[in-house]
C-alpha cells in the first residue's frame, strides 16, 4: 500500500506565523494567554497548552492584568486594543497580513458608506472570529450574511452596497452571493456599476488549496482528510475530497481510522485543512504504516 501525504495541506500562512509567535513567546514566559483557540484544531492546542499557553475568551480578557495575550491569526476588533491598553496588558500580535489589510479596506468602505447612505455587506460566518474582527471596524454596523439565502431578509436593495468577503470563504459562494445582488439591484432599477462594489478578498492560498485537493483525492483509493470538528474550512475542504472520491473519510487523528476504510486500497492519501499540522498528519502516515506491518505478520 502506498501512502502519500498532500504537499499542498496543513498551516497556511497566517496560521504557521501565529504557531510560531506562540512558540517564540513561550520560550521567554511560562505562560502567555491567547485569545480564542489559536487553531481550529485541538491536537496543537493541546500541545501548546503542554509548553504554557492557555485559551481564554474576551469576557477573561477584561479581567486580566500585566499579562501577555496573544491574539491570533484571525485578528481582533478595535475594543481588545483598547482593553489591553486600559490593563496594561501586551499584545503578541499575530493577526495574518492579509487579514489585516482587509481590517483596514472594511474600516476605509465603511467610512465612505456613511457619507453615501450605503451599506457595508460581508460573506462570512456569523460569530466567526475572523468575522467578528471586520464587523469591528464598522462599529458592529456591517451586514454579515452567510449565503444568498440571506439577502432579501438583511440587505436593502435600495441603497449602495459594498460587499467583502470572509478570506476563507469558497470563490465560488462569492461570485453567486455577487450576481445575486447584482440581480436584486437591477430589479430595483438601480445600475450595479453605481450602487455596488464587490471586493474579492478571499485569500487565494486558501481558495487554491480546493482544485490541488480535487486531483489529490482522484488520484487515491481512499482519502483520510484530517482536521478538527471545529475546522469550518476543514469541513468545506473534506467535501470537496468526498464529491471527487466517496471513499474520503474525515478524522481528528489516527485513531479514529478503521481497518475497513483500507480494503483494497492500494493509494491511500492522507490531506488536511489550513489548521492541520504536517506533524499530525505525519503521524497518521506512521500508523498507517504500522498497521500495514502488523497485518503483514499475522498474514
Amino acid at each position: 500500500m502506498e501512502i502519500h501525504i498532500d504537499k499542498n495541506s496543513g498551516y497556511c500562512f497566517g496560521v504557521e506565523y501565529a504557531i510560531q509567535m506562540a512558540e517564540d513567546a513561550l520560550q521567554e514566559a511560562e505562560v502567555v494567554y491567547c485569545l480564542g483557540d489559536i487553531v481550529h484544531n485541538d491536537r496543537e492546542v493541546e500541545r501548546l497548552h503542554a509548553k504554557g499557553l492557555r485559551i481564554i475568551n474576551r469576557e477573561d480578557l477584561k479581567n486580566l492584568r500585566d499579562c501577555k495575550v496573544l491574539i491570533r491569526a484571525h485578528g481582533e476588533p478595535p475594543e481588545t486594543y483598547e482593553i489591553a491598553l486600559r490593563n496594561n496588558i501586551e499584545l503578541i500580535d499575530a493577526s495574518c497580513p492579509v487579514v489585516l489589510k482587509l481590517q483596514h479596506r472594511v474600516k476605509n468602505a465603511y467610512d465612505k458608506s456613511m457619507q453615501e447612505n450605503g451599506q457595508v455587506v460581508i460573506y462570512g460566518k456569523p460569530g466567526h472570529a475572523e468575522v467578528i474582527g471586520l464587523i469591528g471596524q464598522t462599529r458592529q454596523n456591517a451586514i454579515v450574511v452567510s449565503g444568498i439565502e440571506d439577502l432579501d431578509e438583511k440587505v436593502d436593495f435600495t441603497k449602495p452596497i459594498t460587499l467583502f468577503s470572509q478570506t476563507t470563504k469558497p470563490t465560488s459562494g462569492f461570485y453567486a452571493l455577487k450576481a445575486a445582488i447584482e440581480e436584486r439591484l437591477q430589479k430595483n432599477g438601480l445600475s450595479p456599476d453605481e450602487y455596488f462594489r464587490a471586493n474579492d478578498s478571499i485569500c487565494r492560498q486558501v481558495s487554491n488549496r480546493e482544485p490541488q485537493l480535487r486531483e489529490f483525492a482522484r488520484r487515491h483509493d481512499v482519502i483520510l482528510f484530517v482536521a478538527g470538528k471545529k475546522s469550518s474550512n476543514g469541513r468545506s475542504l473534506f467535501e470537496v475530497c468526498r464529491s471527487e472520491n466517496p471513499r474520503s473519510h474525515f478524522i481528528e487523528d489516527e485513531s479514529e481510522i478503521q481497518a475497513g476504510w483500507l480494503e483494497g486500497a492500494q493509494k491511500v492519501g492522507i490531506c488536511g485543512a489550513t489548521s492541520t499540522p504536517m506533524w499530525l498528519m505525519q503521524r497518521v502516515a506512521r500508523h498507517l504504516e504500522s498497521m500495514e506491518a502488523a497485518y503483514e505478520t499475522d498474514a
